[in-house]
């Protein structure tokens, strides 16, 4: 037995969970509103299954957005699949939830951020997130081009205030 409580594992595998619901629930019932999701992950994550063409363009992160066009989606308990269009061409993705970086909704203003495990500024891979963090969430690819740019940025979770 540990000697500890592994807060930032612990709070990871549910901030993971809650995604893992929303996605579901948008399988079931499509994405009500303006809602949309910008998610970045890692793309050097073994279990990530990407086009060669989109790995070699993106060899260490890519971020992806859900909005207009999206098919098969699929939610299995370690991650999801789905088909996004990339310039009218569908490619699928397979994405586990370890290799997720951030999940935003600009829509209401929600996001997440994970961090690397190997991260050494903490010793459980929170980080504080400063106001510089909200343009890490900004896409780098999508499927479509967004018609104008959100009207807020998005806030980012910070897990500070629960650290001793």
């Amino acid at each position: 037995m540990s000697d500890s409580i592994d807060y930032g594992h612990l709070m990871h595998n549910a901030m993971r969970g809650l995604i893992k619901t929303v996605l579901e629930d948008v399988r079931d019932n499509g994405l009500p509103g303006e809602h949309h999701f910008f998610i970045t992950f890692d793309t050097s994550h073994p279990d990530v299954a990407i086009a060669d063409w989109l790995r070699e363009r993106y060899p260490s992160e890519m971020t992806v957005v859900v909005q207009h066009w999206f098919d098969n989606l699929d939610i299995r308990d370690d991650g999801f699949s789905i088909t996004l269009n990339f310039g009218d061409a569908p490619e699928p993705l397979n994405i586990p939830f370890d290799a997720l970086r951030t999940f935003v909704d600009p829509s209401v203003e929600f996001g997440l951020r994970f961090e690397a495990e190997d991260d050494d500024e903490d010793e459980h891979g929170l980080h504080s997130v400063d106001s510089d963090a909200r343009e890490e969430a900004q896409p780098v690819t999508s499927t479509q081009e967004p018609k104008e740019k959100p009207k807020k940025d998005a806030d980012v979770v910070s897990l500070d205030s629960f650290r001793k």
